[in-house]
């Protein structure tokens, strides 16, 4: 805010200078694209979830869900209830982006409408379940959300995040009464609070692997990119930005407490790694929504006596439509990099690498190649890597500016390096996974996020070590 809502890497010129600059649009771009590819592999996943009836506590004859059989099992499409549903609230939202922003309908209104097209999408998704192969909603989806990133924000993003808030906000609601009624009833948690074994089998030593993993909700990268060059323009006065950000972070932190009991105290251990961590000859694919769609339909079952089918699908909804978001609003980011990147790169960039559709197209296809050829499971450690990473080359750079205004920084340089340590650190033990597998796309972004990384810290420690006084400074 005191820097007039500049992004990060705007910051990062002032601070680091041109080459601050230049590594820190490589870097969000890398770790864009591995987000992306992440979320766009998990979705697509989950949109064609299984699961036998018999652990649904639906009987063979029951008409909620569509049936398949798989080697003599009967299985229940619960993703193609959340598919009909994702598609009715995305075509959905232009009309009540068009009767907010056009005809100025008054929020009580947009409300009761949001929460009847929530409802309206789930009877159609009850009705028409839509089972598409994962490959084919990965394309449904990159071709979705390349169209979605030519248009304006209030016609379908601002809309859609607009109904879909109210099945989080209800979802986070319903989780918490069902934890309190549950935990009353007798409900224990029945996972094992500490398994080294299968930690280091699923995703390596518990020092790094733990803080890149889980811990979006302590410190993210993306959020600060978002909170950097979006949320900082929207405040009318810097008294709000803590109450913000702050609460922001609280309520991520609820709703991450919420799915640790309920994953913990309604799901076997059993079938969560047989969902979240299958083994290498499984014939299904890791699927972490379908995971914690499954445990909050048996936690809404035991404490309110909602049908497990009906809150499984409650649940993948409630994860669903933030991810399509997080896609589309990331992608339409990293357009706007790429033509950044153009400008470093070429003196007079060319006429067609202007071109927003050329780069959004960029955007998208890199995204899909990495979510084709590699699984949820490959991509979710290099991601959370890039993710903290990225935090921690933000608050580098924070601590470098304090420093130029001698404000006191230990408050952001301490974790900074404590990230800093812990992130190079999984790369290092990813990059040699990744020789050892072959993996040479995952190994090439692994370099690269090593090699960019270490081009901030370098011009951070400069900074330090001859700190120039900045004469625009503005006091606090």
């Amino acid at each position: 805010m005191r820097e007039g809502g500049k992004s990060m890497a705007e910051v990062a010129r002032k601070t680091l200078g041109s080459a601050g600059f230049n590594l820190f649009i490589g870097f969000t771009i890398v770790m864009i694209v591995l987000v992306t590819s992440s979320f766009l592999s998990a979705t697509s996943i989950s949109l064609t979830s299984l699961w036998p009836l018999s652990k649904l506590g639906a009987v063979e004859g029951q008409t909620f869900l569509k049936t398949v059989v798989r080697d003599g099992e009967v299985l229940g499409r619960i993703g193609g209830i959340a598919s009909m549903s994702v598609i009715i609230i995305t075509l959905s939202s232009p009309f009540l982006g068009w009767l907010l922003h056009k005809k100025n309908l008054k929020t009580a209104f947009a409300y009761f409408i949001a929460a009847l097209i929530c409802v309206a999408s789930v009877l159609l998704g009850i009705a028409h379940p839509m089972m598409l192969s994962p490959t084919t909603w990965m394309v449904i989806i990159s071709f979705y959300v390349l169209f979605e990133t030519g248009m304006p924000v209030w016609l379908i993003l601002q809309p859609r995040d607009f109904i879909n808030v109210q099945i989080l906000y209800a979802g986070i609601a319903l989780m918490i009464v069902s934890l309190f009624s549950a935990g009353f009833g007798g409900l224990k948690v029945t996972m094992p609070g500490f398994n080294l074994s299968e930690g280091v089998r699923s995703l390596g030593l518990i020092w790094p692997m733990m803080f890149c993993t889980i811990a979006c909700g302590a410190i993210s990268g993306f959020h600060a990119l978002v909170a950097g060059g979006t949320t900082c323009k929207q405040l009318p006065r810097e008294t709000d930005a803590r109450r913000v950000g702050y609460n922001a972070m609280l309520l991520e932190s609820i709703l991450a407490v919420c799915v640790l009991l309920a994953v913990g105290a309604a799901m076997s251990f059993a079938d969560y790694k047989s969902v979240v961590w299958p083994a290498a000859d499984a014939v299904t694919k890791s699927n972490p929504i379908l995971g914690f769609s499954l445990a909050a339909g048996h936690l809404f079952n035991r404490a309110l006596g909602i049908p497990v089918a009906l809150g499984s699908v409650f649940g993948i909804l409630l994860v669903e439509g933030f991810v399509v978001t997080t896609l589309v609003a990331a992608v339409r980011l990293n357009r706007y990099l790429f033509e950044e990147l153009w400008t470093i790169l070429f003196k007079n960039p060319p006429r067609l690498l202007k071109l927003r559709w050329i780069n959004a197209a960029l955007s998208v296809v890199l995204m899909w190649i990495l979510a084709y050829s590699n699984a949820f499971s490959s991509l979710w450690p290099i991601f959370g890597t890039a993710n903290q990473l990225l935090a921690a080359l933000a608050l580098l750079a924070v601590s470098a500016w304090l420093l130029i205004r001698k404000k006191r920084n230990f408050f952001t340089l301490i974790p900074a390096i404590f990230m800093i340590l812990t992130t190079v650190a999984s790369l290092l033990i990813l990059l040699m996974n990744y020789l050892r597998t072959k993996n040479y796309l995952l190994l090439a972004a692994d370099l690269l996020l090593l090699i960019l990384s270490g081009g901030v810290v370098w011009l951070v420690l400069k900074t330090f070590l001859s700190p120039k006084p900045d004469p625009a400074a503005q006091p606090a």
